[in-house]
């Protein structure tokens, strides 16, 4: 039934003898457009007309691939089966809103026959025309409304038959696709979940490796000091060391400079002594 029904629908949007190729791409994925051709019997450019026609209403969809042997692009083609139901659940809609339009009409008005041509018009018309037929000049005759009712609501209910049935299938898809979505997210929740404990985790050794390398600059820092201040010790030890040498040099010094006036005291004296 789907198929009947999207076969309908792709020769009311690409033309007659078109729906064939609902039969060739349903429940099949990147369908090979020469093979597409070779079953409709048809060229590759006729196909490919069918096939840019439904897709300009996104009913089909396409990859392309390089042909490695002869080097030109193949186009593989997928028919969008809920893009299609939709599409058709929009049609069918619009059908029974016209039916309903019909019926309505035919229930509340006359309408007139022209036996001769078979040609019905709408009792404003057959007034305008004085009640007689512009072809052949005959007189309209008052046509029953009953045929045409039943013929109308017969359409409606089968028309909102195969709606309940395309709805059904939507409905189908819809849940199957929520399903296939509500894995795919917890799927993702789960690896992106895995990403951020592995970056807590990264982070965390980031953080003790920083403080480890500041725990080690601030030991060599404080070793550094030490050094340093052990250096200075040493150096004013060392200062302290000199000048505790030299000082005994500079009373030795002195020493001898005082021995030195003292003789030329005792020199001096024993020398005016002699001239006394």
């Amino acid at each position: 039934m789907q198929v009947k029904l999207l076969h309908n629908l792709v020769e009311e949007l690409a033309g007659e003898n078109t729906g064939r190729i609902v039969e060739i791409l349903f429940n099949k994925k990147d369908v090979n457009e020469f093979l597409i051709a070779k079953k409709m019997e048809l060229t590759i450019n006729q196909v490919r007309n069918i096939l840019y026609k439904l897709s300009a209403d996104g009913l089909v969809s396409f990859i392309r691939k390089k042909d490695k042997r002869k080097g030109w692009y193949i186009y593989y083609w997928t028919l969008r089966t809920e893009k299609c139901l939709v599409k058709l659940e929009q049609s069918l809609i619009k059908k029974i809103e016209e039916l309903n339009k019909i019926l309505m009409e035919r229930e509340t008005k006359r309408f007139y026959l022209c036996k001769l041509c078979d040609i019905e018009v709408s009792e404003e018309k057959a007034l305008e025309e004085g009640f007689t037929c512009e072809e052949c000049a005959e007189v309209y005759e008052l046509s029953s409304n009953s045929g045409p009712i039943k013929d109308t609501k017969a359409k409606i209910v089968r028309t909102e038959k195969d709606l309940g049935l395309i709805k059904n299938e939507l409905e189908i898809i819809r849940v199957k696709e929520s399903k296939r979505r509500s894995r795919a997210d917890k799927k993702e929740a789960k690896e992106l979940e895995a990403k951020k404990a592995l970056l807590k985790a990264s982070r965390a050794a980031a953080r003790k490796k920083i403080a480890k390398e500041k725990k080690m600059t601030k030991k060599v820092s404080k070793k550094k000091i030490v050094k340093k201040k052990v250096k200075k010790i040493k150096k004013k030890t060392i200062k302290k060391k000199k000048l505790s040498k030299k000082a005994p040099k500079k009373k030795i010094a002195k020493g001898k400079i005082i021995k030195k006036k003292t003789k030329k005291i005792v020199k001096k004296k024993k020398a005016v002594r002699k001239r006394k």
